[in-house]
């Protein structure tokens, strides 16, 4: 199962799973190394991670006791397509209106 676009974004969306990601992007990590620099608890950062796990862009393995989360390779390519989707229609209108407004010189400017 793919998880949605709006799962993922929501998931970016929050500060704090943003700053686990930024630190998981070094190297997987225990939950407890993730925690450490957050002011909540244990049970909080894990929360944190459930979304970001459900959002399809951090894997976690539990061997004994401690929990190892990693990056899931490609959990962000799905923003990064729809990102660079809308990016290529606004070109492309914008564009268009470029070459609109180059074969209409006469038009009347806009009062300022």
């Amino acid at each position: 199962m793919t998880p949605d676009l709006d799962t993922l974004f929501q998931a970016l969306a929050d500060p704090t799973r943003r700053a686990i990601l930024e630190r998981l992007s070094r190297g997987p990590a225990s939950v407890s190394d993730l925690a450490r620099p957050f002011d909540m608890s244990l049970p909080a950062v894990v929360q944190h991670l459930a979304v970001l796990e459900a959002a399809g862009v951090v894997a976690s393995e539990k061997v004994g006791r401690v929990r190892t989360c990693r990056i899931e390779p490609g959990g962000l390519s799905r923003a990064e397509q729809w990102i660079h989707e809308r990016r290529a229609a606004w070109e492309q209108r914008l564009d268009r209106l470029g070459g609109y407004l180059a074969a209409h010189p006469d038009m009347p400017e806009e009062p300022k």
